[in-house]
């Protein structure tokens, strides 16, 4: 891997006031500018010593703070090579007088995941482990968090590993057969390959199929709020935040255009949106926030069809169901609370043929008194729900992971054909070395720069 050798320093806190924020540098000058800057020798920083010291302006040495300095002598920092880091007071415009500094002094400004690129380079993690740190730093739930510490700590290499030493052992004795047999090989031992091909597939599949519950506690749910003017929804969009976000009143079309908040339901985060009510309108604004609102409906993961449950049922109600029916979706009877029954069957409008079919998906509640908004949150995740949830295991939460593992299962099962057809050792080792290449692009031991790239422009700029 090529990158510039130069040293690079960045901002590793967020932007913003602070009473701490932290620069760091990476690169064979790391240590010569933090000399610079604090007006000590190099020989004065002690590895994996924090110092305190004055960080002073090299126009007039004149004192601008004082700040913690520690420095890690390469190989023993997180990239590999020389690291500093200056903890100085969080005001912006220090940390950006500090930067300012270090790149008169020579440093050049990290792009974004250089540091964490740096450390690939150099050994210090692998690909699959650099990518847990950004899902770590983005995780929006501890059960997110939890799984990104797993993948941080090694154990998708680890899990990885025994299906690529099964492989390549597999390809061993097929590359020495191409080489030195004359005659096919043994129908037992073609037979012991194609079992053990099948293991691998099987095995392969397995952990890919993890990504349907990783997929969820990492990026979440789009959920939507739909419904006709005055059912609610902004009503039962405050409840479930549990904040008084959108304005609600008895003004039919309050809502004018959507809003977004997010929450989480038993450590799924849920990305909410509040719509405009769905009905035919001449007012201009109004029409925009319903073509938003069945905009929103289409891009959701589930809908949440609000009904009123103490009204007869519409034909706008009706043309909203119809409309929902093209996604997942829930059916909420909401404002319970004025009505004297808690009977789905009586709730749903006396049993109206266009809710029929549909009570399975129904859930009472009340946006004004909170009654039935458990079972709602409940209803919500229950359609993503799976077994890996609950399992306590290591899951798959990246898609690239996802689409790797899935071409190498693809590969063994061409290999396992092949060999079934009794084709050439030349055919069946193209899917296994296919395979092979697959799993190797998770961890980086194959991943093209053009891929390397991609994959690190998705960091923050210091990580």
């Amino acid at each position: 891997m090529e990158y510039s050798g130069k040293t690079i320093v960045a901002l590793a806190t967020p932007t913003g006031r602070s009473g701490i924020g932290i620069v760091r540098l990476s690169g064979d000058r790391a240590l010569d500018v933090a000399a610079d800057l604090s007006g000590r020798g190099k020989d004065a920083f002690v590895p994996r010593r924090a110092m305190l010291t004055e960080l002073r302006d090299p126009k007039d040495r004149a004192a601008i703070d004082k700040a913690l300095i520690t420095y890690f002598k390469a190989p023993h920092s997180f990239t590999g090579e020389d690291v500093v880091e200056i903890s100085c007071h969080g005001s912006p415009v220090l940390l950006r007088q500090v930067i300012d500094i270090c790149l008169a002094f020579g440093c050049r400004a990290a792009e974004p995941g250089e540091f964490t690129l740096r450390a690939l380079a150099h050994g210090r993690l692998d690909l699959s482990e650099a990518e847990a740190i950004r899902d770590l730093i983005d995780a929006q739930t501890n059960a997110a968090a939890r799984q990104a510490v797993r993948q941080l700590s090694g154990e998708m290499s680890r899990s990885l590993q025994p299906l690529k030493d099964e492989l390549l052992n597999i390809i061993v004795v097929l590359e020495s057969a191409l080489e030195f047999v004359e005659d096919d090989l043994p129908a037992s031992q073609t037979n012991e390959i194609a079992n053990s091909l099948k293991e691998i597939a099987a095995k392969t599949l397995e952990f890919a199929d993890t990504y349907k519950a990783g997929h969820l506690i990492r990026d979440g749910l789009n959920v939507t709020i739909v419904g006709k003017p005055n059912v609610g929804k902004s009503s039962l969009f405050n409840r479930l935040l549990g904040s008084e976000r959108a304005i609600v009143t008895d003004i039919a079309g309050t809502t004018r255009d959507q809003l977004n908040e997010r929450f989480t339901v038993n450590d799924i985060p849920i990305h909410l949106v509040d719509t405009a009510g769905l009905r035919e309108t001449v007012d201009t604004v109004e029409k925009i926030g319903v073509e938003r609102a069945r905009g929103a409906m289409a891009d959701a993961d589930l809908v949440i069809v609000v009904l009123d449950a103490h009204s007869e049922l519409t034909d706008e109600d009706r043309d909203v169901v119809r409309a929902a029916m093209k996604q997942n979706f829930i059916i909420a009877l909401n404002k319970i609370d004025k009505h004297a029954s808690r009977d789905i069957e009586r709730l749903s409008a006396a049993g109206d043929p266009a809710l029929a079919e549909f009570r399975e998906k129904m859930v009472a509640i009340s946006a004004k008194t909170g009654e039935g908004l458990d079972d709602l949150r409940e209803a919500i995740v229950r359609p993503f729900a799976t077994n890996d949830l609950s399992s306590g295991g290591f899951l798959v939460t990246d898609a690239r992971h996802c689409d790797l593992l899935m071409r190498a299962h693809d590969g063994i099962c061409e290999s396992i054909d092949a060999l079934n057809a009794n084709q050439s050792e030349e055919i069946v080792l193209l899917g296994l070395h296919n395979a092979l290449r697959f799993l190797g692009d998770i961890t980086g031991e194959t991943t093209t720069e053009d891929m390397l790239t991609r994959i690190f422009s998705t960091f923050c700029i210091g990580k």
